[in-house]
């Protein structure tokens, strides 16, 4: 099978790219995924799981690419939940081989299956970003009807999921970013948009939860924003500024499957929308990673558009 894959850990985006690999084994509990369409977090080539098993063995050459949309092939022993032909979407492992591959072996409780209205382009941006939102806002957060949270980066692929959620259960939203997002976050339902370029972030006042995924001076500064009682979320490093009478939480998504279902569900009925931006093909994935021109949406890799025995 073909596979974007990194070998020298110091060529960094130069040590991307698209080879033949043995086709994926199927360890117990597990099944092999035909990937039709994937995603991939641009700061993987630095992430310790990238390179090394977990118990920290050299594993290269590793495959990137963490969340997929795609169709079970193959069921590895002791497997339950799934079946072979089944549409299926989530997260693969952390330290095994990802998902920029025609073929991936997943463990099977981290996959949910895909209705067949939903195609896999839009799936295959679900699983990081909606889950990141929803473990953020609401099992870390607790954030509640009635209540106000910040929301950094609101239109970004995490931060437009989060928006989406907090309208949903009744929250006022306060969103931020750059000047450029500041009609796409408004689209999405934020209440408020503080442009971090030209407003201050004080400007927004006190707030019941911070859900933070820029870190940095914002993450810093984003506690003395915290009203008593009051939490600071962030995906990006563990914070070094407590809120006063107020908690801190850094945190790190995990796969889900009953919370992917709920996810795929509020596809299906229009309330929540995930914001695609450019699709492209596996043999383009390396150019993906690069920094660049910022594009709305999270970019995704179509791997297949063969949909033999694709079914619900």
């Amino acid at each position: 099978m073909q596979a974007i894959t990194v070998r020298d850990r110091n060529a960094g985006l130069g040590g991307l790219s698209l080879t033949d690999m043995p086709h994926p084994h199927a360890a117990e509990n597990d099944v092999i995924v035909r990937v039709h369409a994937a995603g991939f977090t641009p700061g993987e080539l630095d992430w310790p799981a990238t390179w090394t098993d977990r118990a920290g063995r050299d594993r290269t050459p590793s495959v990137p690419g963490h969340e997929l949309s795609g169709v079970v092939v193959e069921l590895g022993y002791g497997t339950t939940g799934l079946s072979v032909g089944q549409r299926v979407f989530g997260l693969a492992d952390w330290t095994r081989n990802g998902t920029l591959a025609e073929y991936t072996a997943v463990e099977a409780r981290n996959l949910a299956p895909l209705p067949a209205d939903i195609d896999h382009t839009v799936a295959a941006a679900l699983p990081i970003s909606g889950l990141t939102a929803w473990q953020g806002l609401f099992d870390h957060g607790r954030l509640t009807t009635g209540q106000t949270v910040l929301i950094h980066g609101a239109a970004g692929g995490v931060g437009s999921i989060a928006v989406q959620l907090a309208r949903e259960v009744g929250a006022r939203v306060i969103g931020t970013g750059r000047s450029a997002a500041r009609d796409r976050a408004l689209a999405l339902g934020v209440d408020t948009f503080i442009d971090l370029q030209t407003q201050k972030l004080e400007d927004a006042g006190e707030v019941d939860v911070v859900f933070d995924v820029i870190g940095g001076d914002i993450l810093d500064r984003s506690a003395a924003l915290v009203r008593p009682g009051g939490t600071l979320v962030t995906i990006t490093m563990p914070p070094t500024v407590q809120p006063k009478d107020g908690r801190a939480i850094f945190f790190v998504v995990e796969p889900h499957r009953a919370r992917l279902i709920d996810l795929a569900a509020r596809v299906r009925d229009g309330r929540l929308k995930p914001v695609v931006g450019a699709v492209r093909p596996l043999a383009e994935a390396p150019s993906a990673f690069a920094p660049g021109k910022r594009t709305p949406g999270k970019t995704i890799i179509r791997v297949t558009d063969d949909r033999t025995g694709d079914r619900s």
